[in-house]
């Protein structure tokens, strides 16, 4: 194949990635209390949305104006659910057409989440917590009254009170059957959102301190050390002339070749693992040259290898010690 087609391809999918990340998606998220509605919205914010959860009604045209023009977020996940007063629930239909009117019928899109009684009564049973409904008036009128029900009554009535939130649902998700990976990767499906893994390469000195959030730690103490170069001294792992040092020394590509194979084959598990962050953390005596090295290098060598969805950065702790 022309390696110059290979460049066009490539530049192409790369504008099609930033168009991607660029396009504008507001979603309004409901449903049943135990459903799942906040795990929905979780699972967007490790997506990339900025979630705010239980914003009344009323509210949400404004804080949705706020969000995109005046702080430039382009992916917003709204919560909305029982706790919202009653006259914004009846009022949802005029609200959800103003917001498609504003933004566009593709941009807004109602995500309403729910799972069968029997689901939802056994999770409340195991969490011990309280149905919203088992605690709150349901009459706005004057002559209101407190009205308690039981589990299964107050599952009901809020089903019925979300109707006007419910006919409105562009993706409707029921958790019945699902555990917390199937709900992730169902709603990735449904808004065409890719899973991404982060992968933080951090150089760091062991006098320092090892890092407490590491999920793997390599220590390359072993391989030869240009601090001991006085002319290498004031160098950095980043430096020409520290990685001219370090082409007389056979252990150091040995070294990065076999943490290469390591994480080519295992970071690409994090993928499938619910994780959306992974640190690996590259130590020296002092953070300066050979863990800055290796990371540096590791970093390049990654992000050439790894599929689609895993991001490769390199950050060196101990920067503000050169």
């Amino acid at each position: 194949m022309d390696v110059n087609q290979d460049s066009s391809n490539d530049d192409t999918k790369q504008v099609a990635r930033k168009s991607a990340a660029d396009k504008l998606s507001i979603l309004v998220v409901s449903g049943l209390s135990g459903s799942g509605k906040t795990s929905v919205l979780n699972i967007l914010e490790d997506l990339g949305y900025y979630s705010i959860d239980n914003l009344p009604l009323s509210l949400l045209a404004n804080a949705t104006h706020k969000l995109v023009n005046e702080s430039g977020i382009r992916r917003i996940a709204l919560g909305v659910d029982i706790r919202t007063p009653r006259a914004d629930l009846s009022n949802f239909a005029e609200m959800y057409e103003s917001l498609k009117n504003t933004y566009g019928d593709q941009v807004v899109k109602v995500v309403y989440v729910t799972a069968q009684e029997m689901a939802l009564v056994a999770r409340f049973n195991a969490t011990r917590r309280v149905h919203p409904l088992m605690s709150l008036d349901i009459d706005n009128s004057d002559n209101a009254k407190h009205i308690a029900f039981n589990l299964p009554a107050a599952i009901k009535k809020e089903g019925e009170l979300l109707k006007p939130v419910a006919s409105h649902a562009d993706i409707k998700i029921d958790t019945s059957n699902l555990n917390i990976h199937q709900l992730k990767d169902s709603l990735r499906d449904y808004i065409g959102v890719d899973n991404q893994i982060v992968i933080n390469l951090l150089s760091f000195g062991f006098k320092y301190g090892s890092p407490i959030d590491a999920d793997f730690v390599f220590d390359v103490r072993i391989l030869p050390n240009p601090h001991w170069n006085p002319e290498l001294r004031t160098s950095t792992g980043l430096d020409a002339e520290v990685a001219a040092f370090f082409v007389d020394c056979p252990d150091v590509a040995e070294m990065i070749d076999d943490l290469s194979r390591f994480l080519t084959r295992w970071l690409p598990e994090f993928l499938h693992n619910n994780r959306h962050t992974v640190t690996v953390a590259i130590g020296c005596t002092g953070g300066k040259h050979r863990s800055v090295f290796i990371t540096d290098n590791l970093q390049r060598r990654l992000a050439d290898t790894m599929p689609k969805g895993i991001k490769v950065l390199a950050k060196h702790r101990e920067k503000n010690r050169w």
